[in-house]
């Protein structure tokens, strides 16, 4: 399988392995083929191939030792807040199990994410949240994406919230909510959030109310959770 030259080749092996190991091609303490014999399969240098190899182990998707070879890690080693990691897996095996485990997360980061961020009252931040919430009104519009728009409005919260851990998990949580938002809609039956309940936590962090900032972000989350497990219910029945 020869890769296109005209691209990071590294970036493309790290890629393919990554996919592979995700979906399952290769199982737990399975052994990946040799750098040597990944090159040959990839069409690309030794080089390249034990750089991508380095980036995946990073990742902790696979180890790589001299005469043990290289083997791949059990999923409790994954890196699940490398956003490569969370795309492959989401692309490769979506499960409402996996969003439940992520809007659980949700639920113990936003509310008080909100809730600092009204503490906080850095006013350009919170602009940042009117911004996105614009973009939302514009959705139902037609004059902006719903999930892109959705997806600035939470990640410009933990932003707002002045926390570097919080404003770490942007990038992270942007990848999650992707496939979040969508699926949390399609149980809803509607194509994009209610404006309205993003507006009220706006007005919420605006004018420094973070008790109530935390109150309706909460609620707001535990309403998708809530839709979630009633979902796998049924599908378990």
């Amino acid at each position: 399988m020869a890769m296109d030259s005209g691209r990071n080749l590294t970036q493309q092996v790290v890629h393919s392995l990554g996919m592979d190991i995700l979906n399952g091609r290769y199982p737990p303490n399975a052994a990946l083929p040799s750098e040597a014999e990944l090159s040959e399969m990839f069409g690309v240098s030794r080089s390249a191939t034990r750089e991508a190899v380095k980036m995946l182990a990073a990742k902790g998707l696979l180890s790589s030792r001299p005469r043990q070879g290289i083997r791949i890690l059990p999923e409790s080693e994954w890196n699940l807040f490398d956003t490569d990691v969370l795309h492959w897996l989401l692309a490769s095996r979506p499960n409402l199990l996996l969003l439940r485990d992520f809007i659980q997360m949700r639920i113990s980061i936003e509310p008080e994410a909100a809730a600092l961020a009204a503490q906080l009252g850095d006013e350009e931040r919170i602009a940042g949240i009117g911004a996105a919430l614009e973009r939302m009104r514009l959705a139902e519009q037609g004059m902006e994406d719903p999930l892109e728009a959705d997806i600035a409005f939470h990640t410009a919260i933990l932003s707002a919230s002045g926390n570097r851990f919080l404003t770490q998990l942007r990038a992270f949580c942007a990848t999650a909510l992707r496939f979040s938002i969508r699926h949390t809609n399609q149980i809803k039956g509607v194509t994009a959030a209610d404006v309205s309940d993003h507006q009220a936590i706006y007005v919420a962090i605006r004018e420094g109310q973070s008790e109530k900032a935390r109150v309706m972000m909460r609620d707001m989350l535990e309403e998708a959770l809530s839709l979630l497990e009633a979902k796998i219910t049924k599908v378990a029945a």
